[in-house]
């Protein structure tokens, strides 16, 4: 299973590694086939929050299937004026059997149209921009994530964490979440 994270310059750095984290953890504990790496849009280092240089693995033109699409939260907004990067996230979302964002990674979901009519959610002090600028989605506030079908959306930071041991749950099963919890030492907050 392929497992694909969405990063760019501001993205928050805890809802990409938090994520990156759970998975990998996941997948050495239960000896599972999985690769999960970061994409973005172009090939070099891209700045995180606070400075933080990342490598991406590979780039949105150059990449494997992805089976797993997570989209990163952070300052978002430049990302949202890069029709070539809201393409790529519509296709590969079409594609993929789940796709995830963490904090605002939700609006680059609903600007690719991936949202129109699901319940979601995004970090608190975002959710009056996103009820007012995707009026089609049912934006819920105090929820750590909301999962319809195959999509689910999470809070910000530590939330993505929650979500993406909801995931492995998933993915894989209850018990391989909860081993990876202990494993991270993470009090792993079940209820959404």
């Amino acid at each position: 299973m392929n497992l694909g994270i969405y990063i760019y310059d501001d993205a928050e750095v805890l809802d990409f590694s938090g994520p990156f984290e759970v998975f990998s953890t996941a997948k050495r504990l239960a000896q599972a086939d999985w690769n999960i790496f970061l994409l973005a849009e172009t090939a070099g280092p891209v700045q995180a929050r606070g400075g933080f240089p990342v490598c991406p693995h590979f780039t949105i033109d150059d990449h494997p299937p992805i089976d797993v699409l997570l989209v990163a939260g952070g300052i978002h907004t430049g990302e949202l004026e890069k029709p070539a990067v809201i393409e790529w996230i519509a296709n590969v979302a079409s594609s993929a059997e789940r796709v995830a964002s963490v904090c605002t990674g939700a609006f680059l979901l609903a600007e690719a149209g991936r949202l129109d009519g699901l319940p979601v959610t995004t970090h608190w002090e975002d959710i009056p921009n996103l009820k007012a600028r995707y009026p089609a989605l049912e934006v819920l506030e105090n929820q750590r994530w909301v999962n319809r079908g195959n999509t689910t959306t999470s809070g910000g930071i530590s939330a993505g964490i929650d979500m993406s041991l909801f995931l492995v749950s998933e993915l894989a099963s209850p018990e391989l979440a909860e081993r990876t919890a202990r494993q991270m030492e993470y009090r792993w907050q079940k209820q959404p």
